[in-house]
């Protein structure tokens, strides 16, 4: 019952499940291995717990992890992960460097009439796993993000090339957003402006 997803209804099923069930001998021996397995689930949602109460004061002295975290999708342990991970922003000349750097954009090769993109060597690997689990939860929590991640599903990109076109975008959104010292704000489609396209409301979220 504390682990998530299994609230009272599952449960009630589970129950009249097993008084019906024929198991195999087998599962004397797995049984206790699967009370085991769902014993270490809840040890580590403790852990997780634990660190994201270290993690936001930490994070309240990190302007980088503040703007990152007002960002709906993104906790306090992926906010304090990129923060960490990237530093300062004045490590990079332009938005589109710290997208390479956190494996949100692939370098343009060109060969005589051909153009193509490969992925870059030095990318960090924290933080762009960090990046990937928020952009999941994060498409889950704003309309216009889940709109263009389906809209690039159905161009035929498979799911994580999809969340890296949105992080792309979000990368230009943080860039914005520090820049100008402001968080993230999801607007409804009355505030945006009239003439802009579907496709440009992701770039409109910061303000």
């Amino acid at each position: 019952m504390k682990i998530r997803g299994i609230g009272v209804k599952y449960a009630g099923l589970l129950r009249e499940w097993q008084a019906r069930a024929q198991f195999a001998p087998e599962v004397a021996y797995v049984g206790p291995m699967i009370v085991a397995d769902a014993r270490r689930i809840l040890e580590l949602l403790a852990q997780i717990d634990a660190l994201e109460e270290a993690c936001a004061p930490i994070a309240e002295d990190s302007e980088l992890a503040g703007r990152i975290d007002s960002i709906p999708g993104f906790g306090p342990i992926s906010s304090a992960e990129l923060a960490g991970e990237i530093g300062t922003l004045e490590r990079f000349p332009t938005e589109a460097s710290l997208a390479l750097y956190v494996g949100m954009a692939c370098l343009s090769h060109q060969s005589g009439q051909r153009s193509r993109g490969r992925a870059p060597r030095q990318v960090n690997r924290r933080a762009k796993a960090a990046l990937m689990i928020a952009l999941a939860r994060h498409i889950e929590q704003v309309p216009q993000s889940k709109a263009y991640y389906d809209r690039k599903r159905m161009e035929g990109k498979p799911h994580n090339q999809a969340l890296r076109a949105l992080g792309r975008h979000l990368i230009r959104v943080l860039w914005a957003m520090v820049q100008h010292r402001r968080d993230y704000e999801v607007r409804t489609p009355a505030q945006l402006p009239e003439e802009a396209p579907a496709h440009a409301q992701n770039r409109s979220l910061a303000a």
